[in-house]
Order: structure tokens, then sequence, then C-alpha cells
């Protein structure tokens, strides 16, 4: 596929008609002939036409973004810079959607296109009845030769070009290599699962490190899995293991979203028991789908969207229910993909739940073995993709990824179990559960089922190992590991909130999303405006814009562990309370009730407060500032020997304070 739908050097361009541009540009567009449209490429040609006569360069319309799932107007290159335009036909204002924007496009650009890493970009946003502005040049914290965005008119665009091209002054950019240069993208979930579900496939919105098995890989040894269980009438049972961010969510999206015909033998259906996930990923499958679809010319309700997405991305809990009207009946779906497999409830949270909600004494499975049995009603064959995360288990009755192992061990010998060397690591807690396997013909060991390396913090593969030596109070090794990142993917600590919103908005840029990130015991932040108690909507937090007061860019709402499993935002405020301290020796465990904190003295309920401190500190894509308050004297439940400690022991580390 062409990133562009039409590219040429600036003579050709100059020499070429009107006319013959447009029509090169249609031909190559998927979307619909509108009027409105060929008129503002009309305009864009003349305005490019009358500006750049005397210039050597290559310019690109309709340059494709996969994983905004956009295109930029026109990219030009001219010596020693990338100009990304947008331009805005008829428009008089700059307004900050359309400014985020071309900044979008310039930052995509400079983080995932190998050729443009080094170069100086400069996104320009062209109102054509704008007035003039007078153009400042500006270069931004971040010192990636990443431009402020210009705001310009028809009349000034000349002068900007000439004025970036003085400013500018990089090796000139090799036109041809830089168009061969290789798109590596880390998309977030959300804009993987736009990506795949519009038609892309996996191998272009994801990177190509050659130090880890990739996406496409562990997608690749999925698809034989599958293949091979249906070509042999076999039960199979297949676990992806993966670091924080890896990208497990989006293997299991990329399955599903190529098998959503339901006449397909492997039809399949994405599952999560994680509710902000599910509803978040059909609302905005459903809002992109239609957008698409207008920019066809077609006209599709949302209602109608998220009712079609519902079908392949379900709440288990849903489809167990499903399950539960007739115990007989194989569901539809041969291929079950279960995200976040770990976080299955136990016999016991499961016997309680059937109890109360559905009226079903005595119920006797633990919900892995329950799913097993739904999909081995099939006569033929049926395969369960777990998606694994280790030390993530955060609620009550979470039973950990051995119980399914367990169950296929006691009640379904017939099954065969595929899974990486990984899974017998000691955060899966899996390796005495394959101890009671006695078929070890139906054990399958595949190294292509492990995501070694995040995509969530793109900008340092070893974020997730630093917060591991953090929790595990490593001091010397999380040092080391701290120096290794260095400022490619900054960390701060601070003891004042208000700065560390400031830092958080000074250094996103466009729309990458901010958000405020506590612990759903961190019941004493009331004196800094957060209260936990108060329910955010997942929806609007992670999916709506700056103008939205429920949006996280408003800094008034926190989410919790429970919120933001299995998502993320770009920017990330983590503000720590006194429920998990630390101590003279190690971590102290605290609940608060009342009106004091009690100690957690309950192994697992404390492996669950820890395990949702790594949730929260290993959400962010680009950067993080931790908050830890002051204590205050007149408050006996916010006293300093709470938070002082932890302070110091992440100042001893080396985190940076601002």
């Amino acid at each position: 596929m062409s990133r562009f739908f039409f590219g040429t050097d600036c003579s050709t361009f100059l020499a070429l008609s009107t006319e013959e541009i447009i029509g090169r540009i249609a031909i190559a567009s998927p979307f619909a002939d509108e009027p409105t449209q060929k008129f503002a490429w009309e305009r864009e040609i003349k305005i490019l036409k009358g500006i750049l006569p005397g210039y050597t360069g290559k310019l690109y319309f309709e340059f494709n973004i996969p994983r905004m799932g956009k295109r930029i107007d026109v990219v030009l290159l001219i010596k020693s810079v990338i100009f990304v335009l947008e331009f805005k036909v008829g428009e008089s204002d700059f307004n900050a959607a359309a400014i985020d924007q071309v900044w979008d496009y310039a930052i995509d650009l400079k983080n995932f296109h190998e050729t443009s890493h080094e170069a100086t970009i400069a996104p320009i946003l062209v109102a054509t009845q704008a007035r003039a502005q007078g153009t400042l040049i500006q270069t931004t914290i971040h010192d990636d030769n990443v431009l402020y965005p210009i705001l310009t008119n028809v009349s000034e665009l000349q002068s900007v070009i000439e004025n970036v091209l003085y400013f500018s002054k990089g090796d000139e950019i090799d036109q041809e290599q830089w168009e061969a240069g290789a798109y590596q993208p880390t998309p977030t979930i959300v804009e993987a699962a736009q990506a795949l579900y519009a038609g892309h496939s996996v191998e272009e919105i994801s990177r190509r490190d050659a130090s880890a098995t990739n996406l496409t890989e562990t997608s690749s040894e999925i698809e034989r899995i599958l293949f091979h269980s249906q070509q042999n009438n076999q039960k199979s049972i297949c676990f992806v293991t993966g670091v924080p961010g890896a990208g497990k969510t989006l293997v299991g999206l990329n399955i599903a979203t190529k098998n959503i015909d339901k006449e397909n033998e492997l039809y399949s259906v994405f599952l999560s028991g994680n509710g902000p996930l599910v509803a978040v990923l059909r609302e905005a499958l459903a809002r992109n789908r239609v957008m698409i679809e207008a920019e066809k010319g077609n006209r599709i309700r949302k209602s109608d969207a998220k009712r079609e997405v519902s079908l392949f991305i379900q709440n288990v809990h849903n489809f167990r229910d499903e399950c539960l009207l007739d115990l007989q009946k194989p569901p539809l779906e041969h291929v079950a993909l279960f995200d976040e497999a770990q976080r299955a409830w136990d016999v016991q949270q499961t016997a309680n739940f059937m109890v109360r909600k559905k009226h079903i004494p005595n119920f006797n499975q633990s919900e892995p073995e329950f799913l097993i049995s739904c999909l081995d009603r099939h006569n033929d064959w049926a395969t369960i993709v777990c998606l694994v995360g280790g030390g993530q288990e955060i609620n009550t009755g979470e039973t950990g990824i051995a119980a399914w192992i367990e169950a296929v061990t006691k009640h379904f010998p017939n099954w065969h179990i595929y899974f990486p060397p990984q899974l017998k690591d000691s955060e899966y807690s899996a390796l005495q559960a394959f101890d009671h396997f006695e078929d070890r013909d139906h054990l399958h060991q595949r190294e292509a089922l492990h995501l070694g390396v995040s995509m969530r913090s793109f900008r340092s593969e070893k974020v997730s190992l630093l917060v591991k030596q953090v929790l595990d109070l490593d001091v010397t090794d999380a040092r080391e590991t701290l120096k290794s990142i260095g400022n490619a993917y900054p960390i701060r600590i601070t003891r004042d909130i208000q700065t560390a919103k400031r830092w958080l908005k000074e250094h996103a840029r466009g729309t990458e999303r901010y958000g405020m990130l506590v612990s759903s015991q961190a019941l004493r932040l009331k004196p800094l405006a957060i209260d936990i108690r108060a329910e955010i909507d997942p929806i609007h937090w992670f999916l709506d814009g700056k103008e939205d007061i429920r949006s996280s860019y408003y800094l008034e709402d926190a989410a919790t562990e429970f919120q933001v499993q299995g998502l993320e935002v770009d920017w990330a405020c983590v503000v720590w309370d006194g429920d998990f301290r630390i101590g003279s020796r190690d971590w102290i465990y605290k609940s608060f009730t009342g009106d004091k904190w009690n100690n957690i003295n309950k192994p697992e309920r404390k492996k669950y407060l820890k395990n949702a401190c790594r949730v929260l500190l290993t959400r962010a894509r680009q950067g993080m500032v931790i908050v830890v308050p002051n204590g205050d004297p007149e408050d006996p439940t916010r006293k300093a020997e709470y938070y002082d400690p932890m302070f110091e022991y992440l100042k001893n580390i080396g985190f940076q304070t601002i």
C-alpha cells in the first residue's frame, strides 16, 4: 500500500496541470468523489504552484498515517526540512483542534518514521482566509527538532518556508531514502484497534524490532495453532505472555478483527473481564466506523456500529451468561481470545456470584474451568487464547494463570496446551501447575508466544523493568536502569500536585493524552482535591478531547488501577498516598477505614495492592511525574512519616525532583 495518494518532485509538479494532478489524487483515493474535496485539492495545488518555483524538493498529497487513521494534506521536503502542511480552505480562524492535528502529524513522523528521526519537522497550519500572524519559529522543550505549529495564511506561507529553511541547519534530506524509510509506529490500544478494524494489517501498525519477537511473529504463531487445531479436530489452549504494554491485547484484537465474518470457520470472539477496556474499545471503534463511512459518503448510526462491534468484543461475563442458558449448546465461535486471563475468577468468587446474581446454588467451577467447558461443547475443534499479564491480579478472587492449567489437567486432559517458556517464571505462578500435567505429548512450548518488548513505553524499553526493581526494593539495579533510560523517558518526582500538572501540560504536544492516576485505596488525597470515590466514566476520560471536563485532560478526575488496566495515556501523573508506604526493610500495606489507617495482613491483599501500583506506574507511554504529597502535622491520617520516606526512597534511586 502506497503511503500517499500522489507524490512527485517540485519541477514535475509545476509542469503538470491542476486537472491532471487532481485526477491522479482522485484515482488513488478510496473515498467518495466529493466536490468539496476536489475544490480543496484545487485550492491547495494553486497555492503550492504559486510558492514552489525556485525550490528543489519533493511533495506528497494525502500522506497516510495508519496509526491515527488520518492523512496529512501535504508533506513537502526541501533541503533539511520536512514541512507538514495542513490546509483549512476557506477558514479564517486557527482553532485548537486544527493546531493539535498538524502537531500530531509532525510528532508521528518524528517518533515512528525511520528516516524522519533526525530531520527538522515544521508543522504548518494554513487557514486560507486568516489575517496575517507574523512568523514565529520556536523549538519545544523536547529539543527533538519538531517546531511549534506555525500558523499562517496564503500570503505569508512562502516567507514562512523561507524562514524555516534559514532556521534549520541540518543535513539535506535524501528524498529517495526518506520515501523508502520504514514506518514503525507504536499505537495506543485504541488506535491499534481502530486501525485493525478499518482493515490495516498488524504489520502496518507495529514496530519491527530485531531484538524481540514482534507482534507479527506472535500473531502468525497463534494462527498456525488455530489452523492445526482446526485441521486435526484438536482442542487447544494457547497462552501469550508479555511485559506490560507489549501488545498482548493487540494480538488478540488482530486475530478477532481478521475473523469477524460469521461464515469464517475461524470466527472469533475477543473476551475481557475488564469492563472499562471493553466499553472504551467498543465506543472508539463505533465512533471511528461512523467517521470512515462518512468519508466514503455513507451514513451509519453509531448505535448500529456499536451493535456490530459488540458481536466480536464482549465482556467475558456476558459470554459466560449466554453459555449458562443452555449447558449443552456450544457457542457460535470456535475461537475465544481471553484478555487478561490471569484475572479470571476462582471457584469461590464464581460460586458466590452464581448464588447472588444468577440464583444458581452449589456451583463448583472456577471461571477458567467453566469457560473451557463451554468451548469443549464443540464436537470437532476449539481454541482458547489466553493473553496473560504477569503480576497484574488486582482484585479479590482473581485466580491467576495456574487455574487455567489446573482446569485442563483435572477436567480436560484431551486438550493441548501451547505456551512460551516465560509462563514458568515466578511472576505467573504457574510452574507447579505444570507438574501435575501427565500427558507431556499435549504440552507444546513455543518461543514466539512471548512478547518481550513494551510498545507502550516506546521511548524506553526498560520502564517495566525499572518499575519491577522499584517495587522489589532493588535500589542498586533500579539506579542503573534509571541511568540507562536517561531522558528518553522522563520521570520526575515532586511534592506539589500543581507543579506536576504544569509539567504534564508542558510536555504533552498535540492530542497526546495525559491524566492523573491513583490507587483505589488512596482515600486520604481529598486535601489535594482527589476523591477516588467519585466514579469516572472511562469512555469520556479516555476518548473525549480537551474541551470536555470529563476527559483526562482536565486533571480533575483521577483514574484508578481498575479503570486504566489494559489502557494507557501518553503522560501520567501518579499520586501516592499512605496506603502503600516504604518501611525500614519492606513495604507497609494499609487500608483506610473510618478515621484511620489499618494494617493489611493477608498476603493476597498485599499482592493486590502492590500489583495496583505496578499497573499505575506502567500506564504512561512517554513519561510520568510521581507526586508524593507533604504530610500535615494537624491531620493524624496524613502524617509526614507516611510520605517522607517514600519520597526519599525515590530520590535515593535517582529520580529528578521538580
